[in-house]
């Protein structure tokens, strides 16, 4: 279980928690049950919310929870990297692509609230 999860987290680069949550996701399809305590007038504003994009309250907390975890976990400044990933990286700040002729005509254009 331990070699599996290390494996695991260096295949996706991510802490710990994420790799196993995101494991047990694809393993596990019918989920676990997550019981949370709100008061009647926030989870009337959930189920309005809910309705308008055609769910329910289960998928639009869910969807919303875990929009919010992704957010998360990309902000994080703090990233770990095996030796070969590292020198990847390194290598790739080094040696940056050249500018396009998109990106020169883009970074040459006024910005929209210049105008």
């Amino acid at each position: 279980m331990n070699t599996r999860r290390n494996k695991t987290e260096r295949e996706l680069n991510m802490p710990a928690a994420a790799a196993v949550a995101h494991r047990n996701d694809a393993d596990d399809r019918r989920g676990v049950i997550i019981n949370l305590r709100a008061s009647a007038n926030l989870r009337d504003l959930i189920d309005r919310a809910a309705a308008l994009l055609g769910q329910n309250r289960t998928e639009f907390m869910l969807d919303s929870a875990r929009l919010r975890a992704e957010d998360v976990l990309l902000d994080q400044r703090l990233f770990f990297l095996n030796e070969t990933q590292y020198q990847e990286f390194l290598d790739l700040l080094d040696a940056p692509p050249k500018p396009s002729e998109e990106l020169r005509r883009l970074l040459t254009k006024k910005a929209p609230w210049e105008k």
